[in-house]
């Protein structure tokens, strides 16, 4: 939600207010990117406030570094591809291995000249623009919604607008909450079906509040489920933009006693949780959340439709049967697929791969697994930096040993 707010406000003429935006690797990722084309990113208090510019990034040439994020990996070359000039993107190893390609299929198709420095379909890239002047372009979004949100984002800086006809979307609720938010920004946008309308122009400047993090607070949903405790999240409640929210639904059905307000959400454990078979395709990010409290259900849980999370910072789907054997814990995966039984886990360290959902999701399953650790606790910093922290006041908290 941050890093759309940025881009949004990037994009809106005038003075635009961020209130308690996220602060991570990530975010601060995104807005350096945003100063490298050019645009005014200042801090003030908890608060970001941006000047925007109506017609694409105020540089004329710019190299951005990414770092570890893909939302300013996939979003900021479609930001740059409405303005003109010449602007060069890289990024760590790490999302130097995931894929962009269908965003720049996207762009080539519209007219903006992308050019790959190293393996098609991956960063390095280049981009070089004289603007976009918009039309019909059609985009697979099987891989990452991300490669639609940019081209939606965008959309209102074309000429004569965008009209996205779109394959194989996952994690639809990002989508539905960019459109959301782009209408809270005043851009103008229809969908029928699979099909995206975005008009030209209409973007404003405005003061906009941003959630807490859906997708941060699963695992503390997920901690009061499996310790029999209670976790209230202010702010985020049963209105949210985020689609995460739907991550207790799933909680609720294992057994925990959910209530949903407009101004927060409430989560306790009740007992020993349930079996359980989701698909978890609008909800990927949350899926190593389950995966880690899977072995304290009372029977097998299957997760499936997942096959997107094979190409995040990890192969998460690998990742998380790996890490769950190595605590002594059955699994069975496939394509899409992963199949939990339950079972006692025993210490061991946790191989996070880099990847903060691998490491947050496993520290869960360390409240309840004595001797547990991580091999790169400090990954969390990507999009959650005082996460240790948090989680180790709740252990205090509820009494639990170390």
């Amino acid at each position: 939600m941050t890093a759309r707010a940025l881009f949004l406000a990037a994009c809106a003429p005038g003075l635009s207010y961020l209130r308690r935006p996220l602060l991570s690797d990530d975010t601060e990722a995104f807005a350096e990117g945003l100063g490298g084309l050019g645009y005014s990113v200042q801090r003030s208090g908890e608060d970001w406030v941006v000047m925007g510019s109506p017609s694409g990034p105020p540089a004329a040439e710019a190299d951005v570094n990414c770092r570890d994020a893909g939302t300013a990996a996939r979003f900021l070359p479609a930001l740059a591809a409405a303005g003109h000039g010449t602007f060069r993107f890289d990024a760590s190893p790490q999302m130097r291995r995931r894929p962009v390609g269908p965003m720049v299929g996207a762009l080539r198709e519209l007219g903006v000249t992308v050019t790959y420095a190293g393996a098609d379909g991956h960063l390095p890239l280049t981009v070089t623009s004289q603007g976009m002047t918009g039309g019909p372009v059609t985009l697979d979004a099987s891989v990452s919604s991300q490669f639609l949100t940019a081209l939606l984002m965008a959309a209102p800086l074309t000429a004569g607008g965008l009209t996205i006809a779109v394959t194989g979307m996952v994690s639809a609720p990002y989508v539905a909450m960019t459109v959301r938010m782009m209408r809270q920004f005043g851009a103008r946008v229809s969908r029928d079906g699979d099909t995206f309308t975005v008009r030209p122009g209409g973007y404003a400047a405005r003061s906009f509040e941003i959630e807490p993090d859906a997708s941060a607070a699963s695992y503390f949903f997920a901690a009061a489920a499996a310790c029999g405790q209670t976790v209230f999240v202010p702010g985020l409640g049963a209105d949210s933009l985020q689609g995460d929210v739907a991550f207790v639904r799933v909680l609720q059905r294992m057994g925990a006693l959910v209530e949903l307000w407009p101004d927060g959400i409430l989560v306790t454990g009740t007992g020993p949780l349930h079996s359980t078979e989701v698909a978890m395709r609008d909800i990927s990010d949350t899926m190593p959340t389950l995966a880690a409290i899977a072995p304290f259900a009372d029977a097998p849980v299957r997760i499936t439709d997942v096959g997107n999370t094979r190409v995040k910072e990890s192969d998460r789907l690998d990742a998380c049967a790996a890490n769950l054997r190595r605590l002594g814990i059955q699994v069975a995966t496939g394509p899409d697929w992963i199949e939990i039984w339950p079972g006692t886990p025993k210490a061991a360290e946790i191989e996070c791969r880099g990847d903060h959902r691998i490491a947050m999701s496993f520290s869960v399953t360390g409240l309840r697994t004595p001797g547990l650790t991580l091999d790169d606790p400090g990954c969390v910093r990507k999009t959650y930096p005082a996460f240790h922290e948090a989680l180790a006041a709740l252990r205090r908290e509820w009494g639990l040993s170390q």
